[in-house]
């Protein structure tokens, strides 16, 4: 008799704190039980994706979890094995360190990998610094970009700010960085040495946690008025000429 080949399981992409918060704070409870069906998991970090696990559902079995990390030290060739499991019928879940798996994170490429294997892919929801930040800045939320990081050479990062600042001029768009916690304030510097005066200049820094902190002002009035500490702090930038 043939063996009939399982159905696939579905992979879900769970959204975590952005900061150190009750997780059921900033997450829907449908997590909770989503979570507490689910034992195949892919982190970029084995040790926080089990304290999230553990806060979100403290009953469940540590040891019958089965994590696989996904990082820059990740072996290339090893990603193609990850979704196996789905393949077998289990369902499994992408956890970001912070935020939403997939965006500006490494999971993309095993979400990829989903779609070339026919395995249904189940975004939930959850905190997004990206979107937060954007919902509170006042600046443009019908054409914005995200760019990531900004170079690290001084020379090269203000030369990159002039031509986000020239695109978000000629497109009416908002443009959305985001950069080490340690180097916050060495980008804000140059923010403020690079941009024009009048170009808008949002900060935003530990969203969702008793320290948030958002503003928008001109380059010119956050020159006047002074600069927030944001070393280490999680941030969000957003400029618009």
């Amino acid at each position: 008799m043939k063996k009939v080949k399982p159905e696939p399981g579905k992979l879900f992409l769970i959204p975590t704190t952005l900061g150190d918060n009750e997780p059921l704070e900033v997450l829907p409870i449908s997590i909770k039980g989503t979570v507490e069906r689910i034992d195949h998991y892919i982190a970029e970090n084995e040790k926080s994706a089990r304290q999230f696990i553990k806060k979100i559902s403290p009953r469940k079995s540590q040891s019958a979890l089965q994590l696989l990390t996904l990082n820059k030290f990740t072996e290339p060739e090893s990603i193609a094995s990850f979704l196996d499991p789905c393949l077998a019928g289990y369902p499994m879940a992408i956890l970001s360190e912070a935020g939403c798996p997939a965006v500006a994170d490494p999971g993309a490429v095993v979400v990829k990998l989903a779609h070339e294997k026919n395995i249904k892919v189940v975004p939930l929801v959850g905190p997004s610094s990206i979107i937060l930040a954007l919902m509170a800045s006042g600046l443009n939320g019908q054409q914005f970009a995200f760019n990531g990081y900004l170079p690290i050479e001084v020379g090269q990062r203000k030369k990159q700010i002039k031509h986000f600042e020239k695109i978000s001029r000629q497109h009416n768009q908002s443009q959305l960085f985001i950069e080490t916690p340690y180097r916050n304030d060495s980008l804000v510097a140059d923010f403020l040495k690079s941009l024009s005066e009048s170009t808008l200049l949002c900060i935003a820094c530990d969203l969702t946690l008793p320290t948030e902190y958002i503003m928008t002002k001109s380059v010119g009035e956050w020159k006047a008025s002074g600069m927030q500490n944001l070393h280490k702090r999680p941030a969000i930038f957003i400029i618009q000429a």
